[in-house]
């Protein structure tokens, strides 16, 4: 399989594509991104690819545009250079919250992104936790989109936390909160609120009893951090007693540090689909990798075994980044 495939890493997930490459025993391909001053980009391949299966690892993450173009970019440059089958691996999918028109006028801008990398020539996409599982069926290429959850919900098993219930930041989050809850074997509360308009929420209150219990508050993504510092405060307020935040992609935009280290939760537990740069690191942070889990995916997609059985490798098992 090593001496067939090529990993190529762009600019937004080069340790996790290092990582990758380092359990599936191959290197990284050569590539040159550049960046010109009129806001242009250059992706150059340094290596035949004539013939071989090529899997692009990238977040679109911030700045989402231009790591979406990178890989539609490397994708073009690899046609041309008669790459056999390429799958663009997407630990984090950008523009997934646009979904649907939620009012007149608006754009789906997720099922673009999906004709843009099907256009470009992306035979394959492997994502982690869309914000939308529906978004699946905006392309007409297959999408094979993993779960980070049972990475999260062995970290928290491994750590025996007594007590123990899982709270669903909103009404939306509930089916995740339910299957993390039935891991753990604990019960579940929802933290009831409204949103009027994007990036803000206000907090209603709390359905469920989280009186005396430690509770793991467990979402897809954390962006400015306002909802679940919010949560927090109102956790707190009806008796919780230690919560845990727990995600899968870590967006972190603006004064979500701040208001994450503030509040009092003992740990944010997050992934690192999206690299979480120095500055942004802070004490209460835990990183659990991905890597292994989208290697082994990259392996089984190579081998024509079926994805699903990739979850056999996390019985009770974790990597969390020191």
């Amino acid at each position: 399989m090593k001496n067939n495939i090529t990993i190529f890493a762009l600019s937004a997930s080069q340790k996790l594509a290092q990582s990758m490459a380092e359990i599936l025993g191959t290197e990284l391909g050569k590539c040159t991104v550049h960046h010109f001053a009129d806001g242009e980009i250059l992706v150059e391949i340094g290596e035949s690819v004539r013939g071989k299966d090529v899997f692009i690892v990238q977040s679109t993450s911030n700045p989402v545009t231009e790591n979406l173009m990178e890989v539609l970019i490397l994708t073009d440059a690899l046609k041309r250079a008669s790459a056999r089958e390429i799958t663009a691996v997407i630990p984090y999918f950008g523009y997934a919250r646009q979904d649907r028109k939620a009012k007149p006028r608006q754009p789906i801008t997720s099922r673009l992104v999906a004709d843009l990398l099907s256009t470009a020539g992306v035979d394959r996409v492997v994502t982690v936790d869309l914000h939308a599982r529906q978004i699946q069926g905006f392309f007409d290429i297959p999408v094979d989109e993993m779960e980070a959850l049972p990475l999260l919900a062995n970290y928290f098993k491994n750590k025996n936390i007594p007590d123990l219930c899982v709270v669903s930041p909103d009404h939306g989050g509930a089916t995740r909160a339910r299957k993390l809850s039935e891991w753990l074997d604990c019960p579940i509360a929802i933290i009831d609120k409204r949103r009027p308009k994007p990036n803000v929420a206000e907090v209603t209150g709390i359905i469920g009893d989280v009186s005396g219990k430690n509770c793991i508050v467990i979402d897809d993504m954390i962006d400015t951090g306002g909802t679940i510092a919010a949560g927090v405060g109102k956790l707190k307020e009806f008796g919780a007693k230690d919560i845990y935040l727990a995600c899968t992609h870590g967006v972190l935009s603006g004064p979500a540090v701040d208001r994450l280290q503030a509040c009092p939760a003992t740990e944010v537990v997050i992934t690192d689909t999206i690299a979480i740069p120095e500055e942004k690191h802070f004490d209460k942070l835990v990183q659990v990798s991905v890597a292994e889990l989208l290697a082994y995916t990259i392996e089984s997609i190579e081998n024509n075994l079926p994805v699903s059985d990739v979850f056999k490798h996390f019985e009770f098992k974790y990597d969390v980044i020191e």
